[in-house]
């Protein structure tokens, strides 16, 4: 058993009543590897943000679990490092699909963790949610749950409808299960391709594809039953258009990618949805300098050469969410 305190990572309860309190909301950013997690740290530590360091369960097995909690207690220390005294740092399992997936988590260091039951029927979500908590509790570790499907793919979450949550649900389900926060579902969406052309408008200028809004009236529905208690959301990647840009001009294929419009996430920040989840944002940002040295430079094969720009890229990205989208900035 290895506690995240002996990591000097922290769970998230302080922060997102601080967030929801100060109307900002907690970056939750996904890293599969080593640039990633040093672009996330230089960000939140320039910018003095708590961040959150996310892993799904696919990245988790990619990383090797023992290398990721290594890497977590590196991260603390590296922030320190850069003259960031107290770090806020929350290493944090995303989507976990079973009990064991959480236990495994909370006994390797993991200072949060999401069981996400929501494809199961209400009542199997709530044992299983409930069950999750009971064990992680012990241990202080926060416990993320959800309530309303996402429609889209990353790694391994796959759904083809959304089914917004239904506000006359939540009460029930978190005094039942005694989360620590909840993830709904408003509009947003996984991955790079978050609507279908159809489900969209097109700017009659650029071409660019126009999202439709996310569902500010549930979102308020489900504040006044749960005034205060903390929400995220996930599938909150914008996919910047320039990154698109970049990745079509150096050789790739993103037909008609499409994100969530920033002004949208700055509105869910200022409420109380207190943590946003970014993941495909980076990964745009990372593959399109990548593609750009490789077509600027085709004989360029040490790593260092195109994943340094990445990281740099990576970081510059993750410091604008920071300060323009989340307003996290100076909080931590």
């Amino acid at each position: 058993m290895v506690s995240y305190k002996e990591l000097g990572l922290v769970n998230t309860r302080e922060m997102f009543a601080k967030a929801v309190a100060g109307g900002y909301a907690i970056p939750a950013f996904n890293f599969n590897n080593m640039e990633q997690l040093q672009a996330i740290i230089k960000a939140a530590a320039n910018k003095r943000s708590p961040v959150i360091l996310q892993v799904s369960k696919g990245a988790r097995s990619y990383a090797n679990q023992t290398l990721l909690r290594y890497m977590a207690q590196g991260a603390v220390e590296y922030a320190k490092e850069l003259g960031w005294e107290n770090p806020q740092i929350v290493l944090h399992l995303d989507h976990g699909d079973t009990f064991e997936t959480c236990k495994s988590c909370v006994d390797m260091g993991f200072s949060s963790v999401m069981i996400d039951g929501s494809s199961l029927p209400y009542d199997e979500n709530v044992a299983l949610t409930r069950k999750v908590v009971e064990y992680a509790h012990q241990f202080d570790v926060t416990v993320e749950a959800e309530l309303g499907v996402l429609a889209g793919v990353e790694d391994e979450v796959a759904a083809e409808e959304s089914h917004y949550t239904r506000p006359e649900e939540v009460i029930d389900f978190t005094s039942k299960t005694g989360c620590d926060s909840l993830a709904i579902s408003i509009g947003t969406s996984h991955g790079a391709y978050k609507f279908k052309p159809e489900q969209c408008t097109r700017d009659p200028k650029t071409g660019i594809l126009i999202p439709p809004p996310l569902a500010f009236d549930v979102l308020a529905e489900i504040e006044k039953k749960l005034p205060g208690f903390p929400i995220v959301l996930h599938g909150s990647s914008s996919v910047p258009q320039e990154y698109v840009k970049i990745i079509n001009e150096n050789g790739g294929k993103l037909p008609d990618a499409v994100g969530i419009p920033e002004e949208q996430l700055r509105k869910a920040a200022k409420s109380a949805v207190c943590k946003i989840n970014i993941d495909s944002d980076s990964r745009l940002a990372m593959t399109a300098m990548i593609r750009k040295v490789f077509n600027d430079k085709p004989g360029e094969f040490d790593p260092r050469k195109y994943l340094g720009p990445a990281r740099d890229e990576m970081q510059k990205l993750y410091e604008h969410k920071i300060v323009n989208v989340l307003g996290s900035d100076g909080k931590a």
